[in-house]
């Protein structure tokens, strides 16, 4: 069993395009903090990493960007060090969205480490040529990255000392993080993995979960939301078969451009519908796009009228057009709707395109109707190949690659790990939900979204986040005291 907690009780951008050929993964996102963009101090430093960990002949290094604060960290008795995992991304967005590291290290005397990813933010192991070809992101891998952080931990224990290190992580560095203690158990003490769906691969989970968990939480706010949404993708598709058709919905729907083919707004909608969801927080948030608190509530509930002739159609798109402003136009400071913007520019679409396609082969697909808001979609290990060849010529995608060498579900071996979730989250479809051990360990988060638990303390915080936190401050003290034992006794 998982250790569940109410919210009532302290007792217990990766997706195919619906556009046919066309590959648009959604990205592992990293998360606003409260309602606030404020930073913290650190150091930026640099480390000399290898290219290449697996070759033995290239000497070819580059310099990997870590952010460190040692203010809170005991030197004297050889205080733990808190190592966050990059994921794809700018390290500095998400040591600045990762509240919960930096509010309980003065509580742990901890030093303080962001560590990011090769390939993404300032760490181009090839500068501005990084990009430019298949050989040049050829060393872009997963097992690359963790190799990295080991040397830069190894090398951190040289000047900081032999101190026990615990690693964090949330979304795909949720799963780096789990991977580095499954991988390196001798360099980590313990990991906390925050919405970490190390399970979302072929073979391994059901690709239209995900979408059945934003769909139930439609319904639960709205059932008039979930029926309205359903139908609309009949109707846009409908709607946009000709040219005037796509002149209403350009209008309709306020577009910055004139609307090419509907197929592009009902990727955009079903893409807002994924990121409303795992941003349902309970209080406001200002990062991707300023939200209200519970914004996929607030957002149904400007869908909560009932539709039932065809001539209510276009009354149907216009609710849809106000409620998508809850995403985009919170603020009021948008004249038009670019379905080109991107909600964040430090995520690196580009590399985590081609890691999509490499070996991050993450299925999601719809099943429409029952249980499921969403149109009917597919996704099958032959198209996602096409796909991806068709964006990377010549590269060799391996679906199942993540599964054998991370050992798919077969992990009761390892130990040490805190695999935290948010039941409102849709990548918990991909996540350890049941407890495998006594040191594999499962927390579900009643009313939590995508990894709420690694966000900074907020005044309006559930107490079922609030019980997670405490839930992974006894691990690490466990894990902490643990190395500390061991190394008495040598």
């Amino acid at each position: 069993m998982a250790t569940r907690i109410s919210s009532f009780s302290l007792f217990l951008f990766i997706l195919v395009s619906y556009t046919s050929g066309l590959l648009n993964p959604r990205s592992l996102k990293n998360l606003p903090r409260g309602n606030s963009e404020s930073s913290y101090e650190y150091q930026t430093l640099y480390f000399k990493q290898p290219i290449d960990h697996f070759n033995f002949e290239s000497n070819v290094t580059f310099s990997q960007r870590y952010l460190l604060n040692d203010a809170f960290w005991d030197k004297d008795n050889g205080g733990p060090i808190f190592f966050y995992c990059g994921n794809e991304g700018d390290i500095t967005w998400f040591a600045n969205n990762t509240g919960f590291v930096w509010d309980i290290a003065p509580e742990f005397k901890a030093l303080v480490v962001f560590a990011e990813h090769r390939y993404y933010g300032n760490t181009l192991p090839f500068g501005a040529e990084s990009y430019a070809n298949l050989s040049t992101l050829g060393y872009l891998t997963s097992e690359q990255a963790l190799a990295d952080f080991v040397l830069l931990i190894n090398d951190l224990k040289g000047k900081y000392g032999d101190v026990p290190v615990v690693a964090f992580g949330g979304s795909y560095g949720g799963m780096l993080s789990a991977w580095i203690r499954m991988k390196y158990p001798s360099v980590v003490v313990g990991s906390i993995a925050a919405s970490a769906p190390i399970w979302q691969f072929p073979g391994l989970c059901d690709c239209g979960k995900a979408n059945e968990i934003i769909s139930s939480t439609m319904s639960q706010y709205s059932t008039n939301c979930y029926n309205n949404v359903l139908s609309s993708w009949d109707i846009i598709n409908k709607t946009g078969t000709t040219s005037g058709g796509l002149s209403l919905l350009s209008t309709t729907f306020s577009l910055c451009q004139p609307l090419k083919d509907s197929l592009t707004l009902m990727s955009w909608l079903q893409d807002v519908w994924f990121n409303l969801a795992m941003m349902n927080y309970p209080y406001p948030a200002n990062f991707m796009e300023p939200l209200p608190a519970w914004p996929l509530n607030v957002t149904c509930q400007k869908l909560s009228q009932t539709f039932t002739t065809e001539d209510d159609d276009i009354k149907l798109l216009q609710a849809l057009s106000t409620a998508m402003q809850v995403y985009y136009n919170y603020s009021g400071q948008s004249s038009c709707l670019d379905l080109n913007k991107e909600s964040s520019t430090d995520l690196g679409a580009k590399g985590w395109s081609y890691q999509y396609c490499t070996e991050m082969a993450m299925p999601m697909c719809s099943k429409g109707g029952d249980n499921d808001a969403f149109p009917k979609q597919q996704w099958t290990v032959n198209n996602y190949v096409k796909n991806c060849q068709d964006s990377f010529p010549g590269i060799q995608p391996r679906p199942y690659w993540i599964e054998k060498v991370y050992n798919g579900k077969n992990i009761s071996a390892f130990s040490n790990i805190v695999f935290s979730n948010g039941d409102l989250d849709p990548w918990s479809a991909g996540v350890v939900l049941d407890n495998i051990s006594d040191s594999l360990i499962a927390v579900i988060i009643n009313d939590g979204a995508h990894h709420l638990d690694l966000r900074e303390a907020n005044p309006m915080d559930t107490d079922s986040v609030k019980a997670a936190r405490n839930i992974h401050k006894d691990n690490i003290n466990k894990w902490i005291g643990g190395y500390k034992k061991m190394a008495e006794a040598y």
